[in-house]
C-alpha cells in the first residue's frame, strides 16, 4: 500500500508532488503519486516461478542468525499507533476512498477490506475538493523510515499476507519517499485479485520530481500455489547494488539493473493498501468488480551489515 503513487506501453509515469522530504515521517503532501500501468510483458522484465508454501511460517531466528537485527515490528495485536492512516481518495484512476473504518484488527491480523458503498469525501488527503466515491478501502503508512545506506547496508522488509481475492482488487506492500521519485520507490508486492497465482515487483527512481527514469524492471512472479487462499511471506532485501525478492523463504528474483544503486542512501516508508481498480489493470471493466479483504499477519524490518 505505496508518504508519498500512467503509463501503458512505455512505462512512463506522471506524478504530482507538493512538499519535500522533511515530512517523511508522516503522510506527506508530496506523495501524490500516480502508479504506473504495468504491461503484461516487456523485453527486460523478469519472469520467475516461486514455490509457494501454503500458510508458510517465517523463520525469524534464521534471519537473526544470518546477522540481521530487527528494527521494526508490528504483529497487529493492539492498535495502529505505529502507522499513519490515509484518509481521502488516491490516484492512478483508482475508485476507492481510503478511510479508517475499513481497517480492522482481529486475532492478531490487520484486515483491510474493500467495500462497495457510496461516500463523499476529499479528492485526496491534499485536495479537500469533495468527490463522490463508489468504493471504500484502507491504506496505512509506517511512521518509521527505512534506508539502505552506509549505516545499514542491507534492509530486509518482511510481511506475512493473504492477498485479497476478487476482480479489481489491488493488494500492495511497498515503500517510497518524497518527493517522488527522487527518494525512490520499491514495490515488494503488487497483485491483482483475479490472478491468485501471480504477483509483481518493481522499483522507480528519478533525479527530478515526477520524472521516473526506470524502465522495464517489473518482476512477474508466478506461485505454484494460490496466494489468495492462505498466507504467504513476502520479503525484499534492499542493498546497494541489488533488490532481492523472496517468496516463502526462497529467492524468486534479483534486480541489479538500471538505477538500483541510486536508491542507496534514500529514505522511504513502508505502506500497505488495498486499492480498487485503477491503472494497474488492463482493459478494466468496473462492472465486474468483486470486493475482498487483504489480511496481514505481521510486518517486520531488519537491518544488516
Amino acid at each position: 500500500m505505496k508518504n508519498l503513487k500512467s503509463f501503458c506501453n512505455s512505462l512512463a509515469a506522471c506524478f504530482i508532488c507538493l512538499l519535500n522530504l522533511s515530512a517523511c515521517n508522516k503522510i506527506s503532501e508530496v506523495s501524490l503519486k500516480q502508479k504506473a500501468v504495468i504491461p503484461t510483458a516487456a523485453s527486460n522484465n523478469i519472469t520467475a516461478t516461486g514455490t509457494g508454501i501454503s500458510d508458510y511460517i517465517f523463520n525469524e531466528n534464521a534471519v537473526l542468525a544470518a546477522g540481521y537485527t530487527k528494527v521494526f515490528e508490528d504483529n497487529f495485536e493492539a492498535d495502529l499507533t505505529k502507522w499513519n492512516v490515509w484518509t481521502g481518495g488516491a490516484f492512478n484512476n483508482e475508485l476507492q476512498y481510503y478511510q479508517a473504518a475499513n481497517l480492522q484488527l482481529l486475532n492478531g491480523n490487520l484486515i483491510i477490506t474493500a467495500k462497495k458503498e457510496t461516500v463523499t469525501g476529499a479528492t485526496t488527503p491534499f485536495d479537500a475538493t469533495p468527490k463522490t466515491f463508489t468504493y471504500t478501502s484502507g491504506r496505512i503508512e509506517c511512521k518509521t523510515n527505512i534506508s539502505a545506506s552506509s549505516l545499514s547496508p542491507k534492509m530486509r522488509m518482511v510481511a506475512r499476507i493473504k492477498l485479497a481475492a476478487g476482480y479489481g482488487m489491488w493488494t500492495a506492500f511497498w515503500s517510497y519517499g518524497d518527493p517522488w521519485p527522487t527518494q525512490g520507490e520499491i514495490d515488494y508486492l503488487e497483485a491483482r485479485g483475479q490472478e491468485p497465482f501471480n504477483y509483481q515487483t518493481n522499483y522507480f527512481y528519478g533525479r527530478a520530481t515526477n520524472r521516473n527514469l526506470v524502465k522495464n524492471q517489473t518482476g512477474f512472479i508466478t506461485s505454484t500455489v494460490s496466494l489468495t487462499d492462505c498466507y504467504h511471506v513476502y520479503e525484499m532485501i534492499w542493498s546497494q547494488n541489488s533488490l532481492t525478492s523472496l517468496l516463502d523463504g526462497a529467492v524468486v528474483e534479483t534486480k541489479t539493473g538500471s538505477y538500483v544503486p541510486n536508491l542507496f542512501g534514500k529514505t522511504e516508508r513502508v505502506a500497505l493498501n488495498l486499492a480498487v481498480g485503477g491503472n494497474f489493470f488492463s482493459n478494466f471493466n468496473a462492472s465486474q468488480i468483486i470486493t475482498g479483504s487483504m489480511y496481514v499477519d505481521f510486518v517486520k524490518v531488519f537491518k544488516s551489515n
